[in-house]
This record gives C-alpha cells, structure tokens and sequence, in this order.
C-alpha cells in the first residue's frame, strides 16, 4: 500500500508517485490491529510539499473511539507477545532490517515529498535507523540478567520483562531514523507500541509498519496514530501505556514529560539544542571548514545535533571568509534534482521564524557575512527555502544564541582562550553535543573532560552515537533518566524481576533404582 514500484529510476519514480498522489489526494490510513483504517475524523491536517506547496496527503486527527481501539489492540496482543521466545523476536529483527534494505528507495523518495530532504540526506536517515534495528538483533546480549548462589541451595537471579504498552511521539525532521529509535527496541524486548509519526510527514513511518506487517509481526503488536495535542494526551494519561517516548520541540516536550510522569508512566524526552563547535588555531583548516559547512547547512539545519554555533579562538577567526565561500558553494534545490545539498525548510511558518531571528541579530549588532533569505530557486518557486547563512559577531545575548533557529544558520562567536570557550560552551543552557577541532592531544582532553555536553566529538562535528552506546543529550536538551536505544533503550523499555529461590538438596534424593529392562504395555 504505500511502496512505490520498483521499475522506473528513481527521478521518474518520484514524479510518477507525485503525481498520483496529486491527482486525488490519498488520505493516511491509520494502522490499527495489523490493517490500515480509514479514519472516520472530521479534522484532517494537510500535509504539504516543501518545494512546490502542493497537498500530497491528508493526515487524520485520530478519534477518541479510534485512539481507544488502537490501545485496546496494543494491549489484547501484549499477553502473547511478551511469550514469544526472545529467539524469534529476534529474528522478526533480521528479516525487518532485511525489508527496509529492500525497500529504502520508497522510503527516502517518501521522505523527500513529505518533509524535503535532498535525496542522499534522506538515505541517511534511514540508515542511521537501519543501524539499531541491526543493534536489536543483539537483543540476546543485552537481555542476559545476572545470577548468585546467596546461600547453601539458594539462588538469586535477575530477569528483564517489559512494560506493556508503549508509546513513541516522533518529530518531522526524521521521518524514519525517529520511529526506528523507538519501534525495534520497544518490540524486541517484547512491548506493543501505540506509534504517532509526526502529522507533518507520516509516510515513512506508515512504510514501516507495512514492513512490520509483511515480516510477520503478529497483529496489534504495532499501532499507528495520528493528530495532535489530543492525540497526545491520550498517549500520556491512558492507564494502558506504560512508558512514552518523545523527541520534538521544548514546548511540547516538556508538556508530555510532565503530563506523563503524572499519570504514573516512564517517560524519555529528547527536546532542543544549541550545539558549539570550538575550533582551535592549531586545528587541520581544509577538515575543519569542511566539517563544520556540512553540519551546519546539511538537511537545511533542521536537526537536533545541528552545529548552530561556531566558537573561533585567537587567529582561527581568520578562517571564517573561507567558511562563509564553502557555505557560498552549496547548492539549494528540491531534493530529487541532481546535486542538491540542501532542500526546503518543512513548513512556512519554520522559515519565517528563521528569517526573523537572523534579522533579530542583525538588529542587535551582528554582521550578516551571508544572507541566505530570499534565496530563488526556478523550478520551486513557492518552495520554503532559505540559503547558508552565516552570522558573526554573535553574542550570548542575542536572541538567535538563545534560541535553536532550526534553519541553515551558523552563529559565528570570538573568544580568545579555551578557558573562555568551555566556559561559553558550559554556560549554554542546552547540552545535546559540542565539538572541538585541534591537532592538540592534551587541548582535546581538556576539552573533553571539562565541557557540559551529553555527546562529545574531537574533530567530529555531529557525535552521534551509533547504537551500540547511546543517545546521551543532557542540561536542557534532555528529561527522564535512561537515553535512547542502546542499552539505556532497553532499559528504558524493560523492567527487573529479581527471584530468590531455594531447592534443598535432601529433596532430590530419589526413592528406588532406576529399570533397566524393557518396558511392556499392560
């Protein structure tokens, strides 16, 4: 139902997809015990193309009756899921990373229509979700509890068990690395999840539980919702859901995290960011410059490990003009055409907002080295697109540091020591990542030991884990107590049982011999 054909290349592939969906408007189906549903709301969001405006679906606001079948689905399938040997779990793993390897093209050419990836970024999120449905394949290993005779003929051991039913509330800007954070390590550790993809870009997340479905993940295991805040506050008060996952804005965020530790749930929220890059004047120049352009401007900004924030110290501030020509360089376009580095920004409201922060620090003193407002692009003339822009001068007080722009912005900021760029870094309220770029082993230790952010790279400009640690945001950028995926996910959606047992020895003594002859019938 939502797989694109495999025949044509993947340009015309699109365009065919495009204009099928254009020429009547599918509406997306709610996938609810197994099947897709067609939701009998009476609220509809539209959801559009970045590049052209064009309507390509209309996402439902789940009804009160739907979002309560959707939960009672979940919860009648937990009994038996949570019996299905950890052995076939994870094989139903194997054969799902197996499915989205064959059908990443429907997914990324999805991703590119709904929420405006160039073409190459959107692999990468899938990829970067494919990396822990392979991790949960391990699921084994991460489950193994720990055992120790306590006493003469007594046992004490631990085992993992999960939750029941979970939920994952995901944001736009990762339309299948977000589900995948939460969907494979909820069900291999033997959860249901209630999913609700964001109502911006629902497809890639639709895909997934078509994939779900075709692997042979049993009926209700896997749920798909959709809508808003009501749709929301179902998820975190409904007695049935167990643990909620989040990532998205801070406003919102903070309202789910809150509202589920009320009604009693575990909750994990990934919320904004302000992440820095110190860039030394002993660093590799060509690497740095080069790093720091694409982790800026890459997927238009709009991610949470973004590098907003570009710390010069001393003399490495006479590298910026270079910055802003490699900046200059990059090309924005629709994200199927050739050479794009840089597709629309998911909504025109989201460009507004970025384009009145960059004036906002023009206004209060900041020199605007690139101004990528109004930036024209031929074929995609009502596309939101907003170029590399690149600010300096920047100061702490200013509203574009302040807050996370979510756009191609870089803010450039001059110290004159490292002592002042930790503090600077440290003083920021947000802790997702933060970079420093130097040749200098013991500045990089430093560095590392003493800066106040969850993830850390040295010459690295985004340090995302890959799954077998983490996701380790922290300050501001993070609410609950275990991290995403990894081991920390599965914590996250299991719980301990410690058991404490005795079998005497003098009970196995056994009364008789044993019989040797062949045994008769009578």
């Amino acid at each position: 139902m939502y797989r694109l054909g495999r025949s044509l290349a993947p340009a015309a592939r699109f365009q065919a997809a495009l204009s099928a969906r254009l020429s009547h408007t599918a509406t997306t189906k709610l996938f609810i015990n197994g099947q897709f549903v067609e939701s009998q709301a009476s609220e509809w969001i539209d959801v559009h193309n970045p590049a052209t405006q064009e309507v390509v679906t209309r996402v439902p606001k789940t009804t009160a009756r739907e979002l309560e079948e959707a939960a009672k689905s979940a919860q009648s399938a937990f009994g038996e899921w949570r019996r299905t040997s950890i052995m076939r779990r994870q094989k139903l793993m194997l054969d799902l990373q197996y499915a989205i390897r064959a059908n990443t093209d429907a997914l990324a050419e999805s991703i590119v229509l709904e929420q405006g990836k160039v073409l190459s970024d959107a692999h990468g999120d899938i990829m970067r979700g494919l990396q822990v449905v392979d991790s949960m394949a391990g699921i084994p290993e991460y489950m193994l509890g720990t055992r120790l005779e306590v006493a003469a003929d007594m046992d004490t051991y631990t085992v993992r068990e999960p939750l029941g039913v979970v939920a994952g509330i995901c944001p736009f800007n990762f339309p299948a690395m977000m589900p995948l954070w939460m969907l494979p390590v909820a069900l291999v550790t033997g959860n249901t999840i209630m999913l609700k993809p964001s109502e911006r870009d629902p497809g890639a997340a639709m895909i997934l539980a078509q994939l779900c479905a075709d692997v042979g993940v049993p009926r209700g295991v896997v749920n798909v919702v959709h809508g808003a805040n009501e749709t929301v506050d179902f998820l975190t008060s409904d007695p049935r859901v167990k643990a909620v996952s989040f990532v998205g804005g801070n406003t919102a965020g903070k309202h789910v995290y809150e509202r589920a530790t009320q009604h009693g749930k575990r909750c994990q929220a990934n919320l904004g960011a302000k992440n820095h890059a110190v860039i030394l004047p002993d660093a590799n120049r060509e690497h740095t410059l080069n790093a720091i352009s694409g982790a800026a401007f890459g997927a238009a900004g709009q991610r949470c490990m973004a590098l907003s924030v570009a710390v010069f110290v001393g003399k490495a501030g006479e590298w910026i003009p270079d910055l802003v020509e490699r900046a200059r360089g990059l090309r924005v376009d629709g994200g199927m055409e050739p050479g794009a580095d840089l597709g629309p920004m998911i909504s025109p409201r989201a460009l507004h907002r970025a384009e009145e922060l960059i004036q906002s620090a023009v206004d209060a003193g900041a020199s605007l080295l690139l101004d990528g407002r109004g930036v024209r692009v031929a074929k995609y003339p009502k596309g939101n697109f907003l170029g590399p822009t690149v600010l300096d001068n920047v100061t702490t007080d200013m509203q574009c540091y302040q807050e996370e722009v979510f756009g191609p912005v870089l803010s450039c900021v001059h110290v004159a020591t490292l002592d002042e760029a930790l503090a600077l870094v440290n003083g920021n309220r947000y802790g997702n990542g933060a970079s420093v770029f130097t040749q200098s082993g013991p500045c990089a230790r430093r560095f590392q030991s003493e800066v106040n952010a969850g993830q850390v790279g040295v010459n690295v400009p985004i340090p995302v884990p890959l799954p077998m640690f983490s996701f380790t945001g922290n300050k501001d950028s993070f609410l609950g107590d275990t991290n995403f995926y990894g081991r920390s996910g599965v914590n996250f959606y299991t719980q301990l049982k410690t058991i404490t047992s005795l079998w005497r020895k003098e009970d196995a003594e056994v009364d008789g011999q044993s019989a040797v002859h062949m045994p008769t019938l009578h």
